[in-house]
């Protein structure tokens, strides 16, 4: 089982930036296609970025609406997955998730099955 825990985010303003980093524990850093999801108020949950790696190389995932400002990234040796955030808009606002055991290939990225989330963290960005 994936332990995850998020920390980062907070307020910016647009334009801004900010970075949201996700640790995990349990099996190796890498055994589960991870990535990010944000809720905004009364809105569902939307898929954001996703990142896996396999023997046959790595496959990375961007909603259209984050391609070119977002940027995913992982440290292995410490076990983190990052989110970069530049050129943050108001409508960026919202919790962001950290997940574990996605289903993940450049062009798309699903939670379905077993999927282990972080605690959320708010990102709020300021017109």
């Amino acid at each position: 089982q994936v332990q995850i825990t998020e920390s980062g985010g907070g307020l910016a303003e647009a334009g801004g930036s900010l970075r949201l980093s996700c640790t995990t524990s349990g099996p190796p850093f890498g055994f589960y296609p991870m990535g990010w999801f944000r809720q905004a108020p009364g809105k569902g949950r939307e898929v954001i970025s996703c990142f896996t790696e396999s023997v046959s190389g790595t496959s990375t995932f961007y909603a259209d609406s984050v391609k070119g400002r977002f940027t995913i990234s992982t440290d292995n040796a410490k076990n983190t997955l990052y989110l970069q955030m530049d050129s943050l808009q108001p409508d960026d606002s919202g919790i962001y998730y950290c997940a574990a055991g996605l289903s993940v290939t450049s062009s798309s990225c699903a939670a379905s099955g077993d999927i282990y989330w972080g605690q959320g963290s708010q990102v709020t960005v300021s017109s």
